[in-house]
């Protein structure tokens, strides 16, 4: 039977996998979701001799079998096929005791190409499917990396435009020059004055603002998303979950059946989301631990059940985890609570009017059997980076250092553990190349001459495409207020 997917707030609202991967975002501003989870599993003792592209064929499968188990293979092989630096496409790595997942193998160097490689496969399989020959227009904000990744995955689909809009001083000098350097005929970049829940929020805005959507509708053009408010951008990422535990089985570390804990440095909660799912397909995972900077609202919620955004904004050294409001969050309490949609629709109108909501004792027990918490300040940040390299003679990037300080500090470590490195330490190359001291490196000169040299002083591959930019063209350097979003996409319909 075809699974279909419904909104978080409104159990009415009922949408197929196609049909969900194309819309992005509810009509009514919910998450797709897919509401009985126990429809989906997956026995990890028949994935044992799998490679990466064979468990990532079976995991997708079991969520969007709307679509041939061939398509899915044809897709998944476009995607994973000589664009990645790794076979494995994400890499166990052992750092002292326990091990770090890599996922910053892809085409930008960050997490987010495990499941942007595939998405854009997944939309044109969709269209087809759905016999959509409209056009679609992906609106995407970006704390760093999404950007990139989605600018890279999607760039000259003649099906597709593309308009990214991240935070103006809000990403580090490298993710900002990858974006602003990317070529393609279809993608716009625009950076804003504004931090990134501004620009997530407007474009959730955006997203259902009649006279755009009237106007789209007349050149044939439909909205998407490639943020992980998509539910085609979020299962992907389910697949290095499995793949990391049957890499740690086929090893000799863990036997079959025995559980382990991840520790997700996490912003919009989408990756440690995926963890979730991946434990209710069937994946022996004892414990989620969702690691926070000091934008830490999400370790206070998984603490105290109360989610305040009434805070201060800060911005840190590991930027693409600067969030106050966790779009994914959303998803996991519809999980939670039963599949409660009126609840869920609460809550969130709640945040909107406020800022704000608060769980009941009841929920905030149940989300604290799977999940767990802890967070970094950015002085133990830049002290953990220098402590693994001088320790372990492993290089950190500050968003998987916050999860490395959490595993240290704050987790109660009674299983095998997994970090999630979600970045190349090469991409905020400035900030750990100050913070290892011993390396004597000048973190104030230019960005590619600190690639080189930490490179030469730590024996650390720094990613070709990063020391390529170097000499890459700007071609987008538009800065705008956050009230001319919308002009910017009537021009883009416009042109197009």
């Amino acid at each position: 039977m075809e699974k279909k997917y419904q909104s978080t707030r409104n159990n009415t609202i009922q949408f197929s996998a196609s049909q969900a991967i194309l819309a992005g975002l509810s009509p009514d501003g919910g998450l797709f979701v897919l509401p009985n989870l126990d429809e989906v599993n997956l026995d990890v003792s028949t994935v044992l001799d799998k490679d990466y592209q064979e468990i990532a064929s079976l995991v997708i499968t079991q969520f969007f079998n709307e679509f041939s188990e061939n398509d899915i293979k044809k897709c998944v092989k476009e995607a994973y096929t000589n664009t990645f630096s790794d076979d494995k496409i994400t890499p166990l790595k052992k750092v002292g005791d326990d091990y770090v997942l890599e996922l910053f193998h892809g085409p930008t160097c960050s997490f987010k190409d495990v499941a942007l490689s595939l998405l854009p496969k997944l939309v044109n399989l969709s269209a087809k499917t759905q016999h959509n020959t409209n056009k679609r227009l992906i609106l995407t904000a970006t704390s760093g990396d999404t950007g990139k990744a989605a600018l890279e995955g999607f760039k000259n689909d003649p099906l597709v435009d593309m308009i990214v809009y991240y935070p103006n001083n809000g990403v580090s000098t490298i993710q900002e020059k990858q974006m602003q350097t990317q070529d393609g005929g279809n993608v716009s970049v625009v950076s804003i004055n504004g931090n990134f829940d501004d620009a997530q929020s407007n474009v959730k805005r955006l997203f259902h603002d009649e006279e755009l959507v009237a106007l789209l509708k007349e050149h044939h053009i439909e909205f998407s998303s490639a943020n992980s408010v998509n539910i085609g951008r979020l299962i992907p990422q389910v697949v290095y979950y499995f793949a990391s535990y049957v890499e740690l089985v086929n090893i000799g570390e863990i036997k079959l059946g025995e559980k382990i804990d991840y520790i997700v440095p996490t912003g919009n909660f989408g990756n440690i989301l995926a963890g979730y799912y991946a434990q209710q397909m069937g994946l022996p995972i004892n414990k989620l631990i969702c690691a926070s900077n000091e934008n830490n609202v999400l370790y206070d919620f998984l603490k105290t059940g109360e989610y305040d955004t009434n805070r201060e904004f800060k911005k840190t050294s590991s930027p693409s985890m600067d969030i106050l409001i966790s779009s994914n969050l959303e998803r996991m309490l519809f999980h939670l609570s039963g599949g409660d949609a009126n609840y869920v629709a609460d809550l969130m109108n709640q945040l909107k009017k406020t800022g704000k909501f608060k769980i009941s004792d009841d929920l905030l027990h149940t989300i604290q059997e799977t999940f767990g918490t802890g967070y970094a300040t950015d002085k133990q940040v830049a002290e953990q980076i220098d402590k693994v390299y001088n320790e372990k003679g492993y290089l950190l990037d500050p968003h998987t250092a916050v999860a490395s300080y959490v595993l240290e500090n704050s987790h109660e470590k009674k299983e095998k553990t997994v970090i999630l490195s979600t970045a190349s330490p090469y991409k905020f190359v400035q900030e750990v190349s100050k913070d290892i001291p011993e390396l004597a490196i000048d973190s104030a000169q230019d960005e590619f001459k600190l690639i080189d040299e930490l490179e030469e002083k730590t024996n650390v591959y720094a990613p070709r495409q990063l020391k390529d930019l170097k000499n890459a063209p700007i071609l987008h350097n538009q800065v705008i207020d956050i009230d001319e979003m919308k002009d910017i996409i009537i021009k883009q319909v416009g042109e197009s």
